[in-house]
């Protein structure tokens, strides 16, 4: 496939060490190693147009091809590919990550297994692995062993054993499938089994993972295979070692053509993270959220008196310098490439509410392990008195305005509902006189809020304090609390929002110019927080009517990107994203009969 071909129509495997993206072709066409922000030695997907010469690439090609068919097994992260040339000849690919309990604990190692079985006739496939290092610029040395390749850069590779050929694998050779084949590739150290019962083995283990974690969550009655295929790529996108959430599993796919909007995602956003969280609490998810806010806990308790940013490395870090890479020329060609994102250098007030909201799940979900108690509560006060002191100030924004800043109004509501969530833990643990300071806080802070985010002339909440401009977060403020769905002022902003943000299903964040001019695609998540503000006002068949178009727009195994273009409805922005994601949970759960009703 060339890279003016190329679309987001992609599936997703990991297991919460590393991931991979592959196209219906069954090519890994993106995929970062040894962990989910790491160099990415798959990276066709940012690069290749020459299909013979294309790099970045892990292919099982057959020669003839005429027909694909693609599907994960039920409830499963695994994925299965079936391919068919003009003669009859037929193979499957199945492609897994392992994932599964073994001697007490949860076995995720940096492995990639693709199992090739022949299904009719003799398919003729070739195989192309041809990873990159160092960001695309630098060939990996090949060293041949018995039955291995080791492909290995400057700072670490790999090694890929196999029952295959390896002179058919070096020389991509075409080959006769006549057996099953099992690549497994990980790391550069010897596999104890034969690679093929070891692949059986290990997808035998996964798939029973994938069935009991499906079985473990609190799906609602309707859309459940939609909730089911958003809950596992949520997981995806989580790297267990330290419990963070990423944004999303790529860098620099553009959020619309030739805009240079052009951003790196693999790292934890706190906003992102805390809705995420709020999703997964919904599911029943409750060891990945456990996680989360051990990383919460890490993040305020290594934070000091510093600001804190909007943003962390998967690993915790709070700097991620953005660079441009040289050697990729970008999503069909669009560049920039970024590594790093510039954004942790903002100051974007909201993430002190964000810290909060996630946190107090710990202090009312008894069923975690670890509850909050009074002195988790005396650190987050800390949070609370920053939000205080910096409510009314202007940041970036939930946008990331590079360009300029202001008191959005957002920002302020976030910081709002952390104090207000501060009045509501000091309750439950019962320290009345620090209960009544917060809500005493929050009740002058929403006046506030109130006043100073209303333009009674465009009768709308405004994006920011004395503005006029629109923005989509504003359908979140019932949400979050600060005002009631059915206030007047909410309704007329619900009003004015479909009117100036709308374009056919899909919602535009805001329509003024930014950084890099006006924005040219619609923002997915809006779109759901439109669905939720409806119901939320009593208009619930009307979002139930658009909650389900939403979802005819999903890709072919059931995914969203970040944003789409509302005329064609291709998918653009990074991939998959899981604030998007989050949006087809929140909805199915407001929005679906009760089991009680149903059944």
């Amino acid at each position: 496939m060339t890279a003016a071909a190329r679309t987001l129509d992609l599936a997703v495997i990991g297991n919460c060490e590393i991931a991979m993206l592959l196209d219906e072709e069954a090519t890994i066409v993106w995929g970062c190693l040894p962990r989910l922000d790491g160099d990415p030695v798959f990276h066709a997907l940012l690069d290749s147009d020459r299909d013979e010469h294309a790099t970045g690439i892990f292919g099982i090609e057959l020669q003839g091809l005429v027909e694909t068919e693609q599907r994960y097994l039920r409830n499963t992260a695994i994925l299965e590919t079936m391919l068919a040339d003009g003669s009859g000849n037929r193979v499957r690919v199945l492609d897994y990550c392992p994932r599964f309990r073994a001697r007490g604990r949860m076995f995720r190692p940096m492995l990639l297994v693709r199992l090739i079985e022949p299904l009719s006739g003799r398919p003729v496939v070739r195989i192309r692995l041809r990873p990159r290092f160092e960001q695309g610029s630098r060939a990996p040395q090949v060293r041949r062993g018995s039955h291995h390749l080791a492909y290995t850069g400057a700072d670490g590779g790999f090694r890929l054993t196999t029952n295959a050929s390896l002179s058919a694998i070096v020389e991509e050779t075409p080959f006769v499938v006549d057996a099953p084949l099992a690549l497994m590739l990980g790391a550069d150290q010897t596999l104890e089994e034969p690679p093929l019962a070891l692949a059986q083995s290990f997808l035998d283990e996964t798939r029973q993972y994938w069935d009991d974690w499906v079985r473990s969550l609190a799906v609602p009655f309707e859309w459940q295979d939609a909730v089911i295929r958003a809950a596992i790529s949520l997981k995806l996108c989580t790297y267990e070692d330290t419990g963070a959430l990423l944004a999303a599993l790529t860098t620099s796919v553009p959020e619309s053509p030739g805009s240079g909007r052009n951003w790196d995602y693999r790292y934890c956003w706190l906003r992102d993270s805390y809705f995420m969280v709020q999703a997964l609490n919904r599911l029943g998810a409750t060891r990945t959220m456990e996680g989360y806010l051990r990383f919460i806990d890490r993040v305020v308790a290594s934070s000091g008196d510093r600001e804190i940013p909007p943003l962390y490395s998967i690993s915790g870090d709070a700097e991620v310098p953005e660079r441009i890479v040289p050697d990729l020329r970008g999503y069909r060609g669009m560049g920039p490439v970024r590594v790093g994102n510039h954004a942790y250098l903002q100051r974007q007030h909201d993430v002190y509410g964000a810290i909060v909201l996630a946190s107090a799940h710990s202090f009312f979900d008894e069923r975690l392990t670890n509850l909050g108690d009074t002195a988790q509560f005396r650190q987050l006060e800390h949070i609370g008195s920053r939000a205080l002191a910096v409510h009314d100030r202007p940041d970036a924004g939930p946008w990331e305005f590079r360009g300029f800043e202001r008191v959005h109004t957002f920002s302020a509501a976030m910081c709002w509902a952390g104090l207000d969530r501060l009045a509501r833990i000091a309750v439950r643990l019962g320290v009345s006189d620090r209960a009544g300071y917060w809500r005493g806080e929050a009740n002058r802070l929403r006046s506030h809020i109130l006043e100073h985010a209303w333009n009674p002339v465009a009768r709308v909440f405004t994006s920011s304090y004395g503005g006029q401009d629109l923005d989509a977060t504003a359908l979140l403020l019932p949400e979050l609390g600060l005002v009631e769905a059915t206030d007047p002022r909410f309704t007329a902003t619900l009003e004015a929002i479909d009117a100036g943000l709308r374009a056919g299903d899909w919602f535009y964040r805001y329509r003024h110019r930014d950084d890099f001019g006006t924005p040219e695609t619609a923002f997915t998540i809006c779109a759901f927080w439109y669905v939720n503000a409806l119901a939320m006002a009593g208009r619930r068949e009307q979002a139930r009517e658009h909650f389900e178009r939403l979802l005819s727009h999903r890709t072919r195994l059931g995914l969203l990107s970040e944003d789409i273009d509302p005329a064609t409805g291709e998918w653009w922005g990074n991939f998959p994203q899981t604030y998007s994601l989050v949006g087809i949970v929140n909805s199915a759960i407001r929005l679906s009969r009760s089991w009680e009703e149903a059944l």
